[in-house]
């Protein structure tokens, strides 16, 4: 054969047995978000609360596996701005993760920056959301991967498909409450109310006419796509006289199985299957706290959607199903929910967790990590007035992973000074394990209550198995940790609760059939176990979801170095990316 028409030949055979070959229909999606303070009215009151695109929530980004985001974020707004797409592996892109001082300087009011990145392996359901001060609270949206062109669920193709984005609403400006607090040094007021889909519902004032209806047809089948959007607060989450078949996480696709209720921390999605088999009517949906800190303040209102039986011959059959409030008399059946600090529910719901089928777990380790996670309390520095001391006992509140306060930098991100080897800014001396060995669950010695903050990180080598035991302390109160990792997924091998015993506890991890999540609620008073691969070089953000425990610096950072060659390293920064 010729030697041109050979390598021709070569060049189709490659091409159709390259992995490019699954991206021939790959797309990319160019979108505009706009930053800016809207006026939006809940609770009788009018708030100029920051948005995109002048929405609350933020728009829904709907994507196939395999496809491209580019997104273009202009600051309008008066406060620094980041966005974060929870859950997006970012391979080799951790420019575009979105942490402030993390991967990233923010965006400045009048800036802008487009987030570049491929979205590979995932299918489900996840979100983007500020990742700046508490700006989240209203700066949030839905991202919807579905299979490649021409593949299918893996279970049967619903007839409608509706986010829910379970919120967070303060009658006040939120980023005023965030300053207060860290004035303060107490905890920062509790919420005003929860909502879904940006709406609080009936059982709350002024709302009435504007509570989210989720339209059904009797005998459909339809997928509801959760989302955790609150600030500092897990839920959970019924609906009455419906059973929901869980099918998802954290858009990874999981062994279905049927439950009342749902319990998702901050961060965390749910997809579920609900079919309309019930006296055609209308039935709340309804969310609300699971509350595992002991005596401490919590929103405990309820927020309510209504799901409304459509007959058959509704015309109405777009992909999302949304309709504004519709004039009907029935007053909606309420769902019991469980008990605020019911944490047995919580337990039985995260053990019917399993990967759809046997999964590649790492067995061997080579990194083996054990971070604890809890609050803490900082005595009253000399120069402080009292009213700046209001925690406990003239105390001011902190938080810690073994024992360091996460500190971000201010004038540059970790990202940046990693990749261009700039001094000074982060030490990699943060501890594997916890400095002291104490009673983690149990009557902790007050020496041991005041964390030492640090910009600290821990490396970790490209290609190594990493395990790391989550294990949640006493100090202060024991508290439901929603552990969040950026740029990776990992399996859920265990949890349990009291102090991880590497003797007995070992033996229960499930290396099967795990589950694949981004977030991990470690159990109250408790311990989880995770596993990945450390095959994403980067900065990554290892983090509690409670963005009020983020700010006390519940946080640490896990720099993957590079491996060999480009395809095992970091892509250089934008040119766009902003500086501080």
């Amino acid at each position: 054969m010729e030697p041109i028409l050979h390598s021709i030949f070569l060049a189709i055979f490659l091409l159709f047995t390259s992995p490019f070959m699954s991206s021939a229909y790959a797309k990319i999606h160019a979108h505009e978000f706009l930053v800016e303070a809207t006026p939006v009215k809940r609770l009788c009151k009018t708030h100029n609360a920051i948005t995109v695109n002048g929405q609350f929530p933020g728009p829904t980004l709907e994507i196939n596996n395999g496809d491209t985001l580019v997104v273009k974020v202009t600051n309008k707004a008066r406060y620094n701005v980041t966005i974060h797409w929870h859950g997006v592996r970012q391979m080799r892109t951790g420019w575009a993760d979105g942490p402030e001082f993390v991967t990233q300087c923010p965006i400045r009011p009048g800036g802008s920056y487009t987030y570049r990145f491929t979205v590979q392996g995932q299918e489900g359901t996840l979100w983007w959301h500020a990742h700046s001060s508490w700006l989240r609270a209203t700066v949030y949206g839905a991202l919807i991967i579905r299979p490649r062109e021409g593949e299918l669920y893996p279970f049967p193709k619903p007839n409608h498909e509706t986010p829910i984005l379970l919120g967070e609403w303060w009658d006040a400006n939120p980023i005023d409450v965030v300053r207060e607090a860290r004035r303060t040094g107490g905890a920062p007021n509790v919420s005003d109310a929860y909502t879904i889909n940006g709406q609080p519902g009936d059982l709350y004032k002024c709302s009435t006419k504007d509570t989210s209806i989720v339209p059904i047809h009797g005998g459909e089948t339809n997928l509801l796509r959760v989302i955790n959007a609150a600030l500092n607060q897990p839920l959970f989450f019924t609906v009455a006289n419906h059973k929901l078949t869980v099918v998802g996480a954290d858009a990874s696709y999981l062994k279905p199985f049927t439950t009342k209720v749902l319990m998702l921390g901050p961060g965390q999605t749910t997809d579920v299957l609900i079919t309309g088999d019930q006296p055609p009517s209308r039935y709340y949906m309804a969310a609300r706290a699971y509350q595992s800190a002991q005596n401490a303040a919590f929103d405990n209102t309820t927020t309510t959607a209504i799901l409304e039986y459509k007959s058959l011959h509704h015309g109405n059959h777009s992909k999302h199903h949304h309709s504004k409030g519709v004039k009907n008399k029935t007053k909606p059946i309420m769902p019991p929910l469980p008990a605020y600090n019911d944490t047995n529910t919580v337990t039985a719901f995260s053990k019917s967790f399993r990967s759809p089928r046997k999964v590649e777990v790492p067995a061997e380790i080579d990194q083996s990590l054990f971070f604890t996670v809890g609050l803490g309390l900082n005595k009253c520095p000399k120069n402080f007035k009292a009213n700046r001391c209001q925690g406990p006992n003239g105390t001011r509140f902190t938080a810690s992973m073994n024992n360091v306060s996460f500190v971000l930098p201010n004038n540059v991100s970790i990202l940046q000074a990693h990749y261009h080897r700039t001094p000074g800014v982060f030490t990699t001396d943060f501890p594997g394990k916890p400095p002291v060995k104490f009673d983690y669950t149990g009557n902790v010695s007050r020496s041991l209550w005041q964390p030492i903050p640090g910009t600290k990180a821990h490396k970790l080598k490209f290609g190594s198995r990493v395990e790391i035991v989550l294990q949640d302390t006493s100090i202060v109160t024991p508290e439901n940790h929603p552990i969040h990792l950026h740029g990776y997924d990992f399996y859920i091998v265990a949890e349990g609760f009291g102090n991880f015993d590497p003797k007995k506890d070992r033996a229960k991890f499930n290396l099967v059939d795990p589950p694949l999540r981004n977030t991990v609620a470690v159990p109250v008073n408790g311990w989880a176990v995770i596993r990945f691969v450390a095959d994403n070089p980067g900065a990554w953000l290892m983090h509690c979801h409670l963005d009020v425990h983020i700010g006390w610096g519940l946080a640490t950072v896990l720099l993957v170095e590079n491996g060999v060659g480009k395809l095992q390293s970091i892509e250089p920064p934008p040119l766009d990316l902003p500086l501080c």
